[in-house]
């Protein structure tokens, strides 16, 4: 089992949750903090030290308060944490729900691991520290056929760029010369109407609007 594990995380009552689980693992070493930059701060110490931690929980959102922070949130921390140790076990333990945002995770953080907040969280946690122990990727269970779903469709730099463009406001036929302007290809509007009845399909709407409310809906814009 993991030697040594950090939690990130300001809510007290989820910080000891994190902890019991834990400590029914038994992880004897296992530190804690309520701020990302105090996370992150002793994360580089103990590879100074060459005492690392083999695993971050952490969540995603942070409140602000009094204490200006650097790195303000769980996505930061992973990327600062990843920057000077590519090989970190990475557990999201958030209440997110949007399933783009949870994908993007996967796909562009690489986390090992999201546990949703909600109930029977402490049975998926202990669940996903063993999976990602054993070298597995894991999701909580209410939400893996969704994001299941979600890996057939890619999203890339280019379907966001249009889906942005129509979310304010753009239509269909004018966006060729907003991309030609600044440079994107392809900028034909046969290209363009060619992505976005793709996405339609794939999302299972049947106008514009629908696929903006439900890329909204899903976090992917």
């Amino acid at each position: 089992m993991f030697g040594k594990v950090m939690i990130a995380e300001d809510h007290e009552s989820s910080n000891f949750s994190v902890q019991k689980v834990l400590q029914d693992l038994n992880i004897s070493s296992v530190e804690y903090f309520y701020y990302c930059d105090d996370a992150f701060s002793n994360f580089k110490k103990s590879l100074n030290n060459e005492k690392p931690f083999d695993l971050l929980i952490t969540d995603l959102n942070f409140e602000e308060d009094h204490r200006k922070q650097m790195i303000k949130d769980g996505k930061e921390l992973i990327k600062s944490c990843r920057s000077i140790d590519p090989g970190l076990k990475v557990i999201v333990f958030s209440a997110e729900h949007k399933i783009g945002i949870i994908d993007m995770l996967f796909q562009q953080l690489k986390i090992n691991a999201f546990v949703r907040k909600a109930r029977s969280d402490s049975k998926e946690l202990k669940k996903a520290v063993e999976h990602v122990y054993n070298g597995d990727k894991y999701i909580s269970h209410d939400l893996k056929l969704p994001v299941k779903a979600m890996n057939t469709l890619e999203f890339s730099n280019f379907d966001i760029i249009l889906l942005k463009l129509l979310s304010e406001g753009i239509l269909q036929k004018n966006i060729p010369p907003v991309l030609q302007t600044k440079n994107i290809s392809p900028n034909s509007l046969s290209s363009i109407e060619k992505k976005i009845n793709g996405m339609k399909i794939l999302l299972k709407v049947t106008n514009n609007e629908q696929l903006i409310a439900k890329c909204k809906d899903l976090g992917i814009i």
